[in-house]
C-alpha cells in the first residue's frame, strides 16, 4: 500500500497530476481542495494517497492532509459513492462544510456536488452521521503553503473546462461555469474554485 509520497510536481491537469520521486513520475487523481495548495510545477510536495485496486484498473489518489484522506475511505463506504463522486463532493463542497453539512442534516446543501442527488444526498447524511461523530474541524492544508500565484498561460479555460468534466459537470454545464468566471490572467485552478463557488450559491 502507497500511503505517503514526497516528490516533485512534474504537471498538474486538474484532477490530474503526475509527481516525480526519485525518477519515477507516478500519476495521481486528487480533489481540488487539494490543488488549490499545491505548489507550482517543480516544486516539492508530500502528499498523502490511498490506492484503489480494481480489476481492470490501478488508480493512485492525492490528498493534502491525512483528514481529507480519511474522509474521502470513508465516502467510498458508502452504497452508491464510488471514488469519482467522493472526488467530485470533497472539490464541490470541500470537507468542513461536508462535515457540516452531515452533522446539521443538511441533505440539500450535499446537492450542490454533480452527480450527487437528492436520495444520495440523504444516504450520506444518513451513513456518514455517525462516523463523522468525533470529527474535529478541519486542519489547515499544508501541501504546498499558499495558492501560487495567478499568471496567464495558454489553455487556462480548456483545462479548467476538462477538470470540470473530469468531476461529473456535462461538457456544455462546464463550458457555462467557466465563463461565468472567465477572467484575464486567471489560472485553471483559480476558475475551478470560482466556477464550483457558483454552483455552491445557486444551490
Amino acid at each position: 500500500m502507497i500511503g505517503r509520497l514526497r516528490g516533485v510536481i512534474a504537471e498538474k491537469h486538474p484532477p490530474f497530476l503526475l509527481v516525480d520521486v526519485g525518477g519515477v513520475g507516478y500519476e495521481l487523481e486528487a480533489p481540488m481542495s487539494t490543488f488549490y495548495v499545491l505548489p507550482e510545477v517543480g516544486k516539492e510536495v508530500v502528499l498523502h494517497t490511498h490506492l484503489a485496486v480494481r480489476e481492470d484498473a490501478h488508480t493512485l489518489f492525492a490528498f493534502a492532509t491525512p483528514a481529507e484522506r480519511t474522509l474521502f475511505r470513508s465516502l467510498i463506504k458508502v452504497s452508491g459513492v464510488g471514488a469519482k463522486m467522493a472526488l467530485a463532493i470533497l472539490s464541490g463542497i470541500g470537507t468542513d462544510d461536508f462535515v457540516r453539512s452531515v452533522r446539521d442534516g443538511d441533505a440539500t446543501a450535499l446537492t450542490r456536488a454533480p452527480g450527487v442527488g437528492k436520495k444520495t444526498a440523504e444516504r450520506l447524511v444518513v451513513e456518514m452521521r455517525d462516523r463523522l461523530k468525533d470529527w474535529g474541524m478541519p486542519e489547515v492544508l499544508p501541501a504546498g503553503g499558499a495558492p501560487a500565484a495567478l499568471a496567464p498561460r495558454a489553455g487556462e479555460l480548456e483545462d479548467a473546462v476538462s477538470a470540470l468534466i473530469a468531476l461529473g459537470y456535462k461538457p456544455a454545464e462546464a463550458s457555462r461555469m467557466v465563463g461565468a468566471v472567465e477572467e484575464e490572467g486567471l489560472a485553471s485552478e483559480e476558475i475551478i474554485r470560482r466556477a464550483l463557488q457558483g454552483v455552491m450559491k445557486r444551490k
